[in-house]
């Protein structure tokens, strides 16, 4: 579990990196891709129900944003780990996907 989250904590370290120094320059519609978002997203879908990693990878995620951000502290990790908490309740309460278990 600590080797996945020391490379969670890369990842998301270089993911934000990227995000805020090279995909600036590349907007659509005025707006910036959040890289970090779309693979909090995806961990979470597709992440087992009973394995907590996708929470941790969405504080971290969270964390690198609000540091590299020049808005108020937490706000990234509020929204990321809420998005996080949400996906896991939906999924829990109304989601059933045999083939996501067997994985």
């Amino acid at each position: 579990m600590f080797k996945k989250i020391l490379i969670s904590i890369i990842v998301f370290y270089f993911l934000v990196l990227i995000q805020t120094s090279f995909l600036v320059h590349f907007t659509i519609f005025d707006a910036v891709p959040n890289i970090v978002l779309i693979l909090v997203i995806i961990w979470n879908l597709l992440e087992k129900r009973k394995n907590y990693l996708g929470l941790i990878n969405a504080l971290i995620g969270g964390f690198f944003l609000d540091i590299f951000s020049v808005g108020f502290i937490g706000f990234y990790v509020l929204i990321l780990v809420g998005l996080a908490i949400f996906i896991k309740l939906i999924f829990k309460r109304y989601v059933q996907i045999p083939f996501i278990d067997k994985i």
